[in-house]
């Protein structure tokens, strides 16, 4: 489910920001180990400081490698920023649809707003601050980067509203806009729990989860 591959098929367009290029590396890391090593290093400086301000000499000195060592693997800041777009849009659907569509496992009712956010904290505990590369304020309007994160967005917000929709189904409420209000409050809920989690960066992803399930029987039982 963890898009972090960079092999392409023969006469195939390379990913959007990715250069062609063989299985070689730099100082013998594999090429694939090299760019899970800057996307990771990117996520963070991404997430942390948002597009505009994010520091392309930061990321290289997080991997050890030179500013242009960077460019060589994804032509620009852009085509790094897309493809950390990419990379963590994957996860977080995956995640989400893993925790709504698990087959006779899958969590009904109540249950799955705990189920998703557990899919969440797990997917995202080895990169937490990536959640805000997906939102992040500084991408220019009507641009590259702001047009593909709102793409991404619109996914998760449609299983977002999947999800909401169901919810109240369950208790009789087909009201359409109740659905678009909750869906609201849930999405937003989420990134504050997000933001949440990285200033406690003590808390495991296991921790947040019995965190956020006495927290969700505490406002079902109010």
């Amino acid at each position: 489910m963890d898009s972090t591959s960079t092999g392409t098929a023969p006469n195939a367009s390379p990913p959007p920001g990715r250069r062609r290029g063989g299985a070689a590396g730099t100082k013998g890391v594999p090429r694939a180990e090299r760019e899970e090593q800057i996307l990771a290093a990117a996520l963070e400086e991404f997430g942390r400081h948002g597009h505009a301000s994010a520091s392309m000499a930061a990321i290289a000195g997080r991997v050890g490698v030179t500013k242009p060592m960077l460019y060589a693997y994804f032509d620009s800041k852009d085509g790094l920023y897309l493809a950390c777009l990419e990379h963590i849009a994957t996860r977080v659907i995956a995640a989400i649809d893993e925790a709504m569509a698990g087959g006779p496992a899958a969590p009904a009712g109540e249950q799955l707003p705990h189920a998703v956010l557990t899919g969440l904290f797990t997917a995202l505990e080895d990169r937490r601050h990536a959640w805000f590369v997906l939102y992040d304020r500084t991408l220019a309007p009507g641009s590259e980067l702001r047009l593909a994160a709102q793409r991404h967005r619109g996914a998760i917000d449609g299983l977002a509203a999947s999800g909401t929709a169901a919810l109240l189904s369950g208790h009789g409420n087909e009201d359409p806009l109740d659905a678009d209000a909750l869906k609201h409050v849930w999405t937003g809920t989420v990134s504050s729990l997000m933001g949440w989690w990285i200033a406690h960066p003590e808390l495991s992803a296991e921790d947040m989860s019995a965190r956020c399930a006495r927290l969700l029987t505490a406002i079902r039982t109010a």
